[in-house]
């Protein structure tokens, strides 16, 4: 069995089947108003290889100018489209954080997808958890200490699992090493959804 990270709590099958189903209708609509774009690493102008979108009243984007949240869409300049319930539900039974999302990164993993090792500390807020929901095929999702080059452990990801990064863990690298095609029907054409709830500012 994996040991996790202290701090990073895994919960398989959070989501009924019914319930990934219409989760995954409501983030089709979010899509619809905020179209999924490429964001490119600020220093080199690479593209990495998700794409995304986000919803909430604040967004996360990377480009040429850099890794931050914005109340817009860095291509259509729309407002974000309003977290559905579902998402804000979700928030409520799993972070223990008294004050609501702002922003959830909508992430799309196609086939031969990858993230790196990294950290998600553009918030101010640090004291709120990330809650992170997949949908659609399976991932071997990696997580490890609170400095680069510390223990990893691996866990297999599936549709409907949460998982947080809070407390200790709140800083933990992460990332995802591979996409396993086929793993799931949710996703019509395959691939996985990544959804990741984040509070951004501090709590007045």
């Amino acid at each position: 069995m994996n040991v996790l990270p202290k701090g990073v709590r895994h919960s398989p099958g959070h989501l009924s089947r019914d319930d990934q189903i219409a989760l995954l209708e409501a983030i089709r609509s979010v899509v619809a108003a905020a179209p999924l774009f490429q964001p490119v690493m600020p220093r080199t102008g690479k593209p990495l290889s998700v794409r995304m979108t986000n919803c909430g009243g604040l967004g996360w984007v990377a480009d040429r100018a850099g890794y931050r949240y914005q109340p817009t869409h860095p291509v259509t300049g729309a407002p974000w489209p309003a977290m559905p319930p579902q998402l804000l539900r979700i928030w409520e039974e799993m972070s223990g954080f008294d004050h609501p999302p702002e922003a959830c990164l909508v992430n799309f993993y196609e086939t031969g997808t990858k993230m790196g090792l990294h950290q998600d500390r553009d918030e101010e807020d640090l004291a709120a958890p990330v809650v992170s929901i997949s949908l659609g095929d399976d991932c071997l999702f990696r997580v490890g200490e609170t400095t680069r080059g510390g223990r990893t452990t691996s866990v297999r990801l599936k549709s409907g699992d949460v998982v947080v990064l809070g407390g200790e863990g709140r800083l933990a690298y992460h990332g995802v090493d591979r996409i396993y095609p086929a793993t799931s029907a949710l996703l019509k054409n395959g691939g996985r959804i990544n959804l990741t709830l984040r509070r951004v500012t501090r709590p007045a």
